[in-house]
């Protein structure tokens, strides 16, 4: 289970103090798929970090019964001097996972070449998120964290990405943040609906979106 206690997560701005969420509260189940919906701008990718621990709240705890991901094809925690390789090495120390193994699945899951032995600093942002989504398929997890999923690479390499995740989601879940309904329909059992700094879980996802598209008709 991952239980979010009394969260709170604010940012200073030069308009002020943004509030994303005060006193949140939520159990999320384990062996269950959960989607997050939202209007762009309420912290839904900012929740996604703080239970990836990647981010910390300003304030509350979280109980994580679970071994994580990072949000998939997330690159922001890659050191940019190191190589594809070194980063590698060094996220699979971080996990306790052999490293050789790690860094041989990415490099040939990734279709760098010899840009895997390259700083990561000189990778256009398709590289970035070909490193990354493959360091993120090279590591098993119970649960798989997804921030909207996006098209990286051709048609083949896009391929061989959903078949690896559908690969991983045969063992684990996943927590995905997304508005295409199509694929939370496809992929999620759960939604939890995050508005005006609170969030309401839902165990029927077309009674949930229908909810979340009548709370998007009122505020326009």
């Amino acid at each position: 289970m991952i239980k979010l206690e009394n969260i709170s997560k604010s940012y200073h701005t030069k308009h002020g103090t943004k509030i994303l969420f005060k006193n949140l509260f939520l159990d999320m189940p384990l062996r269950q798929n959960i989607a997050i919906l939202g209007k762009n701008g309420v912290g839904k990718s900012t929740l996604l970090r703080i239970i990836a621990g990647i981010e910390e709240p300003n304030s509350g705890n979280i109980i994580r019964d679970a071994r994580i991901s990072w949000p998939i094809g997330f690159s922001g925690g890659f050191n940019g001097s190191l190589s594809g390789e070194e980063n590698c090495f060094f996220v699979s120390r971080i996990y306790g996972e052999e490293i050789k193994r790690v860094a041989e699945f990415v490099k040939i899951f990734s279709e760098l070449e010899d840009y895997f032995y390259m700083p990561f600093k000189t990778y256009s942002a398709g590289m970035k998120a070909r490193l990354a989504f493959g360091l993120s398929m090279a590591l098993e997890f119970d649960i798989y964290l997804v921030d909207e999923i996006t098209a990286v690479g051709d048609a083949a390499f896009q391929k061989k990405c959903r078949d690896a995740f559908a690969e991983r989601r045969k063992r684990s879940n996943v927590i995905m943040v997304s508005h295409n309904f199509d694929i939370l329909k496809e992929y999620c059992s759960l939604v939890a609906i995050l508005e005006s700094g609170k969030i309401t879980l839902y165990d029927n996802i077309d009674k949930a979106i229908e909810i979340y598209k009548k709370s998007l008709n009122q505020n326009e």
